[in-house]
């Protein structure tokens, strides 16, 4: 076996450094692309100059307690906009949401823009206020190779129109193409802004949306034919920003994307001390090869003596689901058939521990849902015995039947009921059929019989440690099916919580448990109430709040509760088509649950 293994890794080693080596030396041809969404203080892609800095999330390109004051954010790799040997220009795309706040103020200044200028352009002296941190008195009229989109709050008549306006300029202060543009109807609110670049027609274009604000009275799109070869150099710097003066006001960035069409090619110093690394890179795998030989014999002799101890193990297992009730064993070559050997066609689930496809048994003439479990990951073979003995006992309408298992060389697969209507937060949030207001009821009805069901219908109580909206399972008549128990402990019903570690999905965990990591009844029932929740209101439980970002789906709940607007918080896409009285009931009893350990 140790010869075997020799001789075929021995053919693959040549093959492997060969592409390592391809992959070094070619020359980057992917486009340079990007997306944040939050602004960490660890991510060091960004560099802050000046008064900007990365807080809560966002971008603050200046603090508001001082005046005059500049911030700059810029990435911190450089951008090729065209290609000095083909004259061709790269196409570009970004977007950024931003916010302007002038807080009520009376009077203030001076906004902010997104920017490409040559690599290393440095922060004038004296460029606060107007010149954006971008010019100064010196070099406001030069050839600065500088192209910006500024969001202009302060109206200077040196250089700008008279009144607040949103800009294309080109090396100057003075706007190539603008129009009006209105902060005090807009401060506060987000606007999610586009900038394109067509490196074919030479358009740059710009647009913005505001999320609260918007007004079909205001022009909201730019457009300018430029061609970036006679304004800016082949390499550029983009980033933002802002500057304040006498008067201030809140800048802020909350996400950004960017995406160019032209790739970076390497140098032929680049490729040399590539060529170098690979050398280095080789002879120390030549060195290492023979310490690996050694060391897999020692793996196997150890991996044999533990496949000794599974298959003893295994044995047992298979005895006791062979006394359970009703349960089938499957041969792995069967399953395997079934689903067309685990195809990717027939995934309904992939990732974490486990993955789910969808098979038919010719001899059972049977749709069926195979779950084929994944070790090494947060879920071990004790904890999915332990779920598995769990499941083989239970028997109820509302719970996802067992049909069989398979066990075979360190092969664990186990066999369900096929649902067509797949998982409620598909309905939910995907975009598979809209649940009405009746069938919303009666899938969180179902819920709570499978849960009375565990907790007090059986001789010890089965605490199911992850009860959310993806572990449920719809039928063909939308009746709920409660799934997952790999998590699942058994407990007595006095109720003493048992340590199960945080496995269970964020969002869905009770306060008590993420602090114990203890599983309860209560834990349970915490989950159900945010699931009661998620149905009522159509939201995921880890979504912002538009209006009220600060909070999640519970607090934004027990908010509406609170000032007796609940209505409001029903999921919009039921379209009124629902039983008020109803909806308000269900999240109710889903605030009873949820905020159980704060009352």
């Amino acid at each position: 076996m140790i010869t075997s293994f020799y001789h075929v890794h021995r053919q693959r080693l040549p093959l492997c450094f060969l592409s390592f080596l391809l992959l070094l030396l070619l020359a980057s041809a992917n486009s340079i692309s990007f997306q944040k969404t939050r602004f960490e203080p660890t991510d060091t892609s960004l560099i802050y100059e000046g008064g900007a800095a990365p807080s809560v999330g966002a971008i603050e390109l200046n603090s508001d307690a001082y005046q005059c004051q500049v911030g700059r954010a810029t990435y911190a790799e450089k951008v090729k906009i065209w290609d000095s040997k083909t004259q061709k220009l790269s196409d570009f795309t970004t977007r950024f949401t931003s916010t302007v706040d002038i807080q009520r103020r009376l009077f203030y200044s001076s906004g902010f823009t997104f920017f490409l200028a040559p690599v290393g352009f440095q922060v004038p002296m004296n460029s606060v206020g107007g010149f954006l941190g971008l010019y100064n008195i010196t070099t406001m009229n030069s050839t600065n190779q500088i192209l910006h989109v500024e969001f202009d709050t302060n109206s200077d008549p040196q250089w700008d129109p008279l009144f607040e306006h949103v800009g294309i300029n080109i090396n100057s202060l003075s706007s190539s193409t603008y129009t009006r543009w209105n902060v005090t109807l807009h401060t506060g609110d987000n606007a999610d802004v586009w900038i394109n670049y067509n490196g074919s027609t030479k358009n740059l274009s710009v647009s913005w949306k505001y999320a609260l604000t918007d007004t079909s009275q205001e022009t909201t799109s730019l457009s300018f034919i430029v061609d970036l070869r006679e304004v800016l150099p082949e390499w550029v710097t983009i980033g933002f920003s802002a500057a304040t003066r006498d008067y201030v006001e809140r800048h802020a960035i909350l996400s950004w994307e960017f995406s160019s069409s032209l790739g970076t090619e390497e140098t032929n110093q680049e490729n040399a001390r590539k060529i170098k690394l690979v050398i280095l890179v080789v002879l120390a795998a030549c060195v290492l090869i023979g310490a690996v030989i050694i060391a897999f014999g020692v793996w196997w002799t150890k991996k044999m003596m533990k496949g000794i101890k599974e298959t003893i193990n295994l044995m047992s297992i298979n005895e006791d689901l062979e006394r359970g009730r009703g349960l089938q064993r499957f041969s792995y070559n069967e399953l395997a058939s079934a689903t067309s050997n685990f195809s990717s066609d027939t995934a309904l689930v992939e990732g974490g521990f486990l993955s789910v496809h969808k098979g038919h048994l010719t001899h059972l003439n049977m749709s069926v849902a195979v779950t084929k479990y994944i070790w090494g990951s947060k879920l071990t073979k004790k904890e999915y015995i332990t779920g598995m003995k769990i499941i083989s006992r239970l028997r109820h309408r509302n719970l996802l039947q067992l049909i069989g298992w398979c066990h075979e060389e360190g092969k664990f697969l186990l066999v369900y009921e096929f649902l067509p209507n797949g998982s409620l937060d598909s309905h939910l949030f995907g975009n598979r059929t809209r649940l009405t207001c009746d069938v919303r009821y009666r899938i969180t009805l179902g819920l709570a019989f499978a849960l009375v069901y565990l907790h007090e219908g059986l001789e010890q109580c089965v605490v199911h440690s992850d009860v959310k909206s993806s572990n449920i399972m719809l039928d063909s008549n939308f009746n709920a099916k409660l799934c997952d128990f790999g998590l699942a402990r058994l407990m007595n019903h006095e109720l003493v919580p048992q340590n199960t570690g945080l496995y269970a999905a964020q969002g869905y965990m009770a306060p008590e448990y993420i602090s114990t990591a203890e599983a309860s009844k209560e834990s349970d029932v915490y989950g159900f109430g945010v699931v009661a929740l998620e149905i009522a209101t159509g939201r995921r439980v880890l979504d912002s709040i538009e209006d009220r970002p600060e909070m999640n789906l519970v607090e934004w709940v027990w908010d509406h509760y609170r000032n007796r607007t609940l209505g409001l918080a029903v999921d919009r896409r039921l379209n009124m088509g629902f039983d008020e009285r109803q909806m308000e009931c269900l999240m109710i009893v889903g605030l009873w649950c949820a905020l159980l350990t704060k009352m």
